[in-house]
C-alpha cells in the first residue's frame, strides 16, 4: 500500500503540516535541520512519493510550468531546457515542453495544449519580437517569462544575453587584426536577437569609423547551416570581404562549408566568427572564434523568475535580465590578407 504524508509524520513525530513543508524543496528552509533529517529519513524509509495530483487540488494549481520552443533543432535550446528543468523540479514543478516550429498556426494549437492542462506559467522561448500575433495570447493562457526574447513593451520579464556588447567584441576583434570589410549574416528581421545583433553590427562598424556598405550586409529567412551557406556564396560572389560574422554558430557552420569547398583557406584568406559557443564550434576545422552566452544559466534565471512570479504575483514586477556574453577567440581568425590591387 502506498504510503502517506500522514505515515511520514507520524514516523517522524512532527505534524503533517511540517513534514509537507520538510519535503517541499521550496519550503524546507522553513524547518529546523534535525526536523528535515527526520522527516526525509522516514520519507525514504517508508519509500513515500508525493501525491501531485492532491497537491495540486489542495493549492489550485497543476504545479506544471508550459515551456514554448520556437526551434528544438536549434542547437543551444538544449541548454535553455535543461537549466529551467534543474531549477523547476527542484521547486517541485513539472516541465511541460512544447515545439512551435516557428509556425504561427502549431503555436496556436500548442498554446491551446498548454492551456487545457492549466500550466501555472509560461516561459516563452520563441525569440520573436513582440508578441507573435500583437493579442498578447500567451499572457491571457498564464504569467509569462520571455527567455531570448525582448519584448518592446517590458510587460512581462524577461532574459536576454548582452548582443550589443557581443558583437562589439567581435568587431573590435576583427579591426584588431585589420580586417575593414568585416561582413555580417544577420539573423531573421522577425527575431529579437538577429535584430538585436545586426545592431550591434552597426554600432561597432560605425564607432571604428567603417562606413555603412549594406553589400556586407546578408539577411537570412531561417536560422540552419544551408541558409549560413547561401549567404555566404553571396557574399563571396559580389563583395571583397575578409572577414564574415554569422548570426550563430549554426549559421556559421555553412560558411566554413562553402569556404571548404571553394577550397578557401580559414583563417588565413578570411577569417570567420559566430555567436553562442554550441558545444561542436571548438569541433570544428578550425575550431571556431565565438562568443560564449550562458543558455544553461539563462534557462534556470528564467525558471527562477517564474517561481517568484507563482510564489508573489502581486509583488513581482517586469524586469529585465541581462546576460553577459564573452569572445572566445579559437582558430577561425587571423590577421587581415594583403588585398590585391
Amino acid at each position: 500500500m502506498r504510503s502517506r504524508l500522514a505515515d511520514v509524520a507520524k514516523l517522524a513525530d512532527v505534524h503533517p503540516a511540517t513534514a509537507s513543508r520538510a519535503l517541499n524543496e521550496r519550503t524546507r528552509h522553513l524547518v529546523s535541520a534535525e526536523t528535515l533529517e527526520r522527516v526525509l529519513a522516514a520519507a525514504d524509509e517508508l519509500h513515500y512519493l508525493p501525491n501531485p495530483m492532491a497537491r495540486s487540488l489542495a493549492s489550485s494549481r497543476s504545479n506544471t510550468i508550459g515551456v514554448v520552443i520556437g526551434d528544438l533543432t536549434v542547437p543551444l535550446f538544449a541548454h535553455l531546457l535543461r537549466g529551467i528543468d534543474e531549477v523547476t523540479t527542484a521547486a517541485g514543478y513539472a516541465t511541460l515542453f512544447v515545439d512551435t516550429h516557428n509556425d504561427p498556426a502549431r503555436e496556436l494549437a500548442q498554446l491551446r495544449t498548454l492551456e487545457a492542462r492549466h500550466v501555472d506559467g509560461l516561459i516563452v522561448t520563441t525569440s520573436v519580437v513582440g508578441d507573435p500575433d500583437g493579442t498578447g495570447r500567451f499572457a491571457k493562457v498564464a504569467p509569462v517569462v520571455n527567455l531570448l526574447r525582448a519584448c518592446p513593451n517590458g510587460e512581462n520579464p524577461e532574459v536576454i544575453s548582452n548582443d550589443d556588447r557581443g558583437m562589439r567584441l567581435i568587431v573590435d576583434h576583427l579591426v584588431g587584426l585589420g580586417h575593414t570589410r568585416i561582413a555580417h549574416i544577420a539573423g531573421p528581421a522577425t527575431v529579437s536577437t538577429g535584430v538585436a545583433r545586426r545592431h550591434g553590427y552597426r554600432n561597432a562598424m560605425t564607432d571604428h569609423g567603417l562606413p555603412e556598405d549594406d553589400s556586407l550586409v546578408v539577411t537570412i529567412d531561417r536560422i540552419d547551416a544551408e541558409q549560413g551557406r547561401a549567404a555566404a556564396i553571396h557574399l563571396l560572389d559580389t563583395t571583397d570581404c575578409t572577414a564574415i560574422v554569422g548570426f550563430s554558430d549554426l549559421v556559421t557552420f555553412g560558411v566554413l562549408k562553402e569556404l571548404r569547398s571553394r577550397k578557401i583557406h580559414c583563417p588565413e584568406q578570411i577569417s570567420v566568427v559566430g555567436y553562442s559557443d554550441v558545444p561542436s564550434a571548438e569541433l570544428m576545422s578550425p575550431a571556431l572564434t565565438t562568443v560564449a552566452v550562458d543558455h544553461h544559466a539563462m534557462g534556470a534565471e528564467a525558471a527562477r523568475l517564474m517561481l517568484g512570479i507563482l510564489d508573489d504575483p502581486a509583488g513581482a514586477a517586469a524586469r529585465s535580465v541581462q546576460f553577459p556574453v564573452e569572445l572566445v577567440v579559437r582558430e577561425s581568425t587571423g590577421p587581415c590578407r594583403v588585398m590585391s590591387s
